[in-house]
């Protein structure tokens, strides 16, 4: 750029304006602005749009039609719009720097066909090294047609034609490619692009005789049945996403300008994916790749619309984030919850088969939103001790809902509670454990509590005290073996037989364990503050199942090693049953077992000439 200045004989500086570097300019907005150099021809459609909306405001009657013609190494577009004079093209530079600041320039500039025509202009040296722009004003009737032709190494020329060049008001725009990007301009691309992009325009937009538009959208078309109009937005959904949806949601909201369609996703999602949705604003598609335009929960559907209100980034390539996308968000969000509700009330088959594969969704706008937990009740599934069920029919079996906090801690208590008759729901996975606690607050009255060690053994069965009396010897091998990894042993009789032992603990005592091992592992000074946090909280605990005809016969063995090591087998089983994530201490204990075992099954064993 030209920075230097001069000086006038009265001291004041003269000044400079600064020069533009193009070539620099184009390779920032294909870098940084613009994802790919297809936008060129969105950017040019919505040129042509604009000036025949402009055109038609002040003649309603005025031809509304857009041309293009593409051989691969250049291309033409023709529009009936209010053209430019040749002081507009003048000022043609001075738009595209001003608009091209920031963002509220941009904003303002976009909603002037010149504005708009300018930054068009810089789409198009992603793809063209020179563009020749010939146009009439139809603003002004008199004025001649005036060509303006400009090279991607920042010249341009202009100048003014024969009325004969362009006889009537309008605009043509030619392309001729940069080295390498012909393909963008060859006439299958055109075509696609054009359709992918101007699918949903007001007018009459061609690509040689090929018509580009398709409207009315197929969301707004007229169908002899609501199944016909099902299969026939299934089929949409397909063509634009690739899936055939479970079921599509209207999202009409007139007050912001919005009419569209959802589609439900036939196969769960990971509510840590970012949807994407495809963005029309008035017609033209804005981007593919829309993320904050449902709320979070709303993962599993992937929508299409049109809207009128919604601001576009500098890019028109996303959404600008405002209050406007804040309220248009929320009202979406209320159109999928009336959905969902009703099904709930009108259509439970077509509820199940959605719950079957989307369920987590449900159950993270559950969480939050205390009239969807109640509509949902009777249909949101859970894992439980008496099956998949819902809460609602859970809550009516069972006087106190028990739940755990875990998966491991459900799948170490959840055959032997219901044996016992305990009704116990998994609350270890997403969302069910605040959606169990959250019950009472729509079903009042519900009784739900978490489930802990004390509870579960106080329904077992106690041994008869002169049997536990007989064995107290064996019991005070095994509590002594256990001691050291924080677990206390006692004997209880339970169901189901085949269970010789239940390892019992809560967070209190794992957490209590963890401190333990971190202060034998510390230094002095941190296993003094690690000891001063001892809690007071009960200890994990080995409950030997006095019915089970294994623990009978290890509780009669005299051999207080043997007792030792059959313990340390039994703990080691009773973890690995609960499918429990095993410390450094227990692998070893397992170790130990194992090949105790084997030395006490060997023991006797003679070779040779003994």
């Amino acid at each position: 750029m030209d920075y230097q200045s001069s000086q006038t004989s009265q001291g004041s500086l003269s000044p400079h304006t600064f020069q533009v570097d193009l070539r620099g300019l184009v390779d920032l907005l294909s870098h940084h602005l613009y994802s790919s150099p297809k936008v060129y021809l969105r950017e040019l459609l919505q040129n042509a749009v604009d000036a025949i909306t402009a055109r038609r405001d002040a003649e309603p009657g005025a031809p509304a039609r857009v041309r293009l013609h593409a051989d691969g190494g250049g291309l033409r577009v023709e529009d009936s719009g209010i053209g430019l004079t040749e002081a507009d093209v003048h000022a043609l530079l001075a738009t595209i720097g001003r608009s091209s600041k920031r963002a509220e320039g941009l904003q303002e500039v976009r909603s002037d066909f010149l504005g708009q025509f300018g930054i068009g202009l810089l789409a198009c040296f992603l793809v063209a090294e020179r563009i020749r722009v010939v146009s009439r004003s139809a603003r002004t009737p008199g004025a001649p047609p005036v060509e303006w032709t400009a090279r991607d190494d920042g010249s341009y020329t202009v100048r003014t034609l024969p009325a004969s060049a362009r006889p009537e008001p309008g605009t043509t725009v030619h392309l001729t490619a940069r080295p390498g990007a012909a393909e963008w301009l060859a006439p299958e691309r055109v075509l696609t692009l054009a359709r992918d992009f101007g699918a949903l325009l007001p007018y009459d937009v061609r690509v040689g005789e090929e018509p580009v538009t398709d409207l009315p959208a197929p969301w707004d078309r007229p169908y002899p049945s609501p199944s016909g109009r099902r299969v026939a937005l299934a089929r949409h959904c397909h063509e634009l996403f690739g899936f055939t949806p479970l079921d599509s949601i209207d999202l009409a909201v007139p007050l912001a300008g919005i009419r569209g369609v959802a589609y439900v996703l036939p196969a769960a999602v990971s509510p840590a994916q970012r949807a994407t949705h495809r963005v029309h604003l008035k017609g033209m598609l804005l981007t593919e790749r829309a993320e904050q335009l449902l709320p979070d929960w709303a993962f599993f559907v992937r929508c299409v619309l049109d809207t009128d209100s919604l601001r576009p980034t500098a890019s028109r390539e996303s959404l600008y984030e405002d209050e406007t996308l804040a309220a248009v968000r929320e009202a979406l969000g209320e159109r999928i919850r009336s959905w969902l509700t009703g099904l709930a009330a009108g259509d439970p088959e077509r509820l199940t088969a959605f719950l079957a594969v989307h369920h987590l969704g449900v159950k993270s706008l559950a969480r939050h939103d205390r009239e969807m937990l109640r509509t949902m009740l009777p249909w949101l599934p859970f894992e439980t001790t008496d099956g998949q069920l819902s809460l609602e029919e859970f809550a009516q079996r069972h006087p106190v809902v028990h739940f755990t906090r875990t998966v491991e801690e459900y799948r170490q208590v959840a055959p032997i509670a219901a044996a016992q008759g305990v009704g116990v729901v998994n609350g270890g996975y997403t969302y069910d454990g605040d959606l169990v606690e959250a019950l009472p607050s729509v079903r009042p009255g519900t009784v739900v509590a978490e489930l802990d060690a004390d509870t579960v053994t106080a329904h077992l069965d106690a041994v008869d005290p002169g049997e536990e009396l007989a064995l107290s010897g064996f019991l005070s091998a095994a509590r002594a073996k256990l001691d050291p990894l924080g677990c206390d042993v006692v004997l209880r009789a339970f169901h189901p037989l085949s269970v010789p032992a239940l390892h019992l603990d809560d967070r209190a005592a794992r957490h209590e364990q963890a401190r333990a091992a971190a202060e034998e592992q510390a230094d002095d000074l941190w296993a003094g503050i690690l000891g001063s946090l001892r809690g007071t909280a009960p200890r994990a605990r080995l409950v030997l199942n006095h019915l089970n005809p294994l623990v009978r016969r290890i509780s009669s063995l005299k051999d207080p090693e043997l007792i030792g090591t059959a313990t340390e087998s039994l703990y080691g089983q009773a973890l690995l049953m609960a499918q429990r994530p095993l410390r450094t201490a227990d692998s070893a204990l397992l170790n130990r077992a194992f090949i105790g075992l084997l030395e006490w099954a060997t023991h006797g064993e003679t070779t040779g000439d003994e």
